[in-house]
This record gives structure tokens, C-alpha cells and sequence, in this order.
């Protein structure tokens, strides 16, 4: 599989990279078996960049993730994980249901400080008992999870100390590369103007259908060299099923306006012979400070159907069909969109 680099630091990544939130339960059990086959399944196909987080699962991302790398030859593959969230022992009956079945008896407390970030990489490397991390993300920092008035708390942290912590962390070379993990542009614009990162995990926002990215942030990743890594390039999974009864869009019921978008996508790749999951997924990488597309799943049939739509690579004037189809996030407000 190809590779790209992520911004200026030299560390390459394979095209297509794997995330394990859904080997954590993310709104379905995994059992233990088919998270490895997945994994598995993942490595055949070729990809050496894998992505996870101490939220998924409350930890079990982690220690699967790490469980199977741990048999795959010595720097073989790129591993990132997240900062931003401290993981909590409670009793098992007090475990939340933040849309994870079967997780770890834990909760979660924010901390984007220098101690917590510190704290954090610390417990990550308990949890996947490997001895290195390659990319941090700070995880779900924003109005989008927080709320204006909380986040300015949290921002505060980040840029205060949380940034200092990351920084001795690269130049001490326990990691290669960090930046940020997040579902929204507003906050990428905020840290960006404030320091230079690496590289951000966008997810949803750069989309065939979701462009939010596009007015100002793929401009200023040009301009600071900052590469982008895109998920959920599926927009909560009305890109892969079409506007069926059910379908979901940015975490929630598609609306009239947006199924009927998507149905006229669905047209457009009809008749031309595709399937609408293949635009989708190599939409991203037409961009340059695109480094790669993450794909999710807990399903190793799954994975290998999703790495088949990956050729052959599609000409650039089809993508010009979908132009007049397409939408940009509304402003966030200043309550949390996701809770």
C-alpha cells in the first residue's frame, strides 16, 4: 500500500489506517476473537498505520490493539493513540453507558494539562504494553463535546501546559508527531493560530458530503504543513447504506435535506456503474495534506470490502458530479453537540 508523510516530520503512513473504536463495543459487543480477526484482517490488507484511544472501550481498544501488535515484527507499523481523558476504576454497576457494551469498568475525567497529558500517555502504555507510541491526538477538545464556556477551561489547560507536555514528548523522542483528535473545525482553527502541530484527526468534516473542512482549514494545513488524517469518511454510515430508512448522519437521523443529497449521490455513482462507498472513501485522499483515510469497523468482512473499493482509484472529473450536493457543518453554538 502506498504511503504519504505526516507534515514535516517524516514519519510515513499507510493510506488507509485502521481506528478501534468499534473493538471497544462501540454500540455492539466485540468479542475478544473477532476483534483480533479484524486486526488481522486489517494487516493483511496492508495497513501499518493503526489508531485507538483509551476512550474506546474504556481501555479495551487499547489492550486489543496493543495485544496484537505486540506479535508484529518491530517497527513495522505506526501506532497513535489519544490524550484528554483519564480513565477512572468504579464499581461495575456504576459503569456509564457513554454508547460502549461491554467495556472496561471505568470512567472517564478531562484533563488537558501538562500532568494529565503526562499521566495519560503513562496509563497508555500500561494498557497496550508496548514500549512505544508514535502520534499523540488531544482527543474531543471543543465546543462540540464541552460547550463554549467549558471548553475555554479545557482550552486554557491545552494551551497553557498540555502543549509544553507534547512538545517534550516529541523532542524527547518518545513520540514522533502529535496534534489533535476532534469532530469539529472550529477548535483545530483556535490551536492551529496558537502553535504549530503535526497533524489533526478530522472526522466527518471532510467528506463527499460534509466540506467544513474545505473554507478554511485544508488552507491553512497547506500553509503550516500540517497534514490531516480523515475519519468517518462514511458520515456516520449514510454514505455506505444510501438514504435508507434508519440512516444516520454526524451521529444522528439524517434529515429530509440531507437524504435527499445523499439520494442524488446515490444516482450519480449508479450511473456510472459504482457503488457510492467508493467516492467516499478515496475522496479524501485528492487532497495533499491529506495523509490518510481511517476506516473503522469490528467486522474483518467488513474491513476487506471496504479496502476492495480502494481500486481501481477513480478519475477527478467524476468528484466535479457531486459538487452541488454537498454540505458545511452549522456553527456549533455554545452548548455541546455531542454529549
Amino acid at each position: 500500500m502506498q504511503t504519504r508523510t505526516i507534515g514535516r516530520t517524516g514519519l510515513k503512513v499507510t493510506e488507509i489506517s485502521f481506528g478501534a473504536a468499534a473493538l471497544g463495543g462501540l454500540y455492539r459487543a466485540c468479542p475478544r476473537d473477532q476483534a483480533m480477526a479484524t486486526l488481522q484482517a486489517a494487516w493483511d490488507s496492508g495497513i501499518r498505520y493503526f489508531d485507538v484511544a483509551p476512550w474506546y472501550g474504556f481501555g479495551l481498544g487499547e489492550r486489543r490493539v496493543g495485544d496484537f501488535l505486540r506479535d508484529q515484527p518491530e517497527d513495522s507499523y505506526v501506532l497513535s493513540t489519544k490524550v484528554g481523558r483519564l480513565m477512572r476504576p468504579v464499581p461495575t454497576d456504576k459503569v456509564p453507558n457513554y454508547g460502549y457494551v461491554d467495556p472496561l469498568p471505568f470512567d472517564a475525567d478531562y484533563d488537558y494539562s501538562y500532568d494529565g497529558i503526562m499521566r495519560s500517555v503513562e496509563f497508555s502504555y500500561a494498557r497496550l504494553g508496548l514500549n512505544r507510541i508514535d502520534i499523540l491526538y488531544v482527543h474531543d477538545i471543543g465546543g462540540y463535546t464541552h460547550g463554549k464556556a467549558l471548553n475555554e477551561h479545557y482550552l486554557g489547560q491545552l494551551l497553557g501546559s498540555g502543549l509544553k507536555a507534547l512538545e517534550e514528548l516529541k523532542s524527547s523522542g518518545a513520540i514522533k508527531a502529535y496534534g489533535l483528535g476532534v469532530n469539529e473545525i472550529p477548535v483545530c482553527l483556535d490551536v492551529m493560530h496558537a502553535a504549530d502541530i503535526d497533524c489533526i484527526l478530522i472526522a466527518g468534516r471532510y467528506t463527499l458530503l460534509d466540506r467544513s473542512a474545505v473554507a478554511e482549514l485544508l488552507p491553512l494545513c497547506e500553509k503550516k504543513g500540517t497534514s490531516l488524517v480523515v475519519g468517518g469518511v462514511f458520515n456516520s454510515g449514510i454514505l455506505a447504506t444510501g438514504p435508507v430508512p434508519g440512516a444516520h448522519f454526524d451521529y444522528l437521523p439524517a434529515t429530509p435535506d440531507i437524504l435527499a443529497k445523499v439520494g442524488a449521490m446515490e444516482e450519480i455513482t449508479r450511473r456510472h456503474g459504482l457503488p457510492l462507498a467508493q467516492p467516499a472513501l478515496q475522496f479524501p485522499l485528492r487532497s495533499p495534506s491529506v495523509a490518510s483515510v481511517l476506516i473503522g469497523t469490528a467486522k474483518p468482512e467488513s474491513l476487506v470490502r471496504n479496502m476492495q473499493l480502494m481500486e481501481p482509484r477513480l478519475p477527478g472529473r467524476l468528484y466535479e458530479e457531486f459538487e452541488g450536493l454537498t454540505v458545511v457543518a452549522p456553527p456549533l453554538g455554545d452548548e455541546a453537540v455531542r454529549v
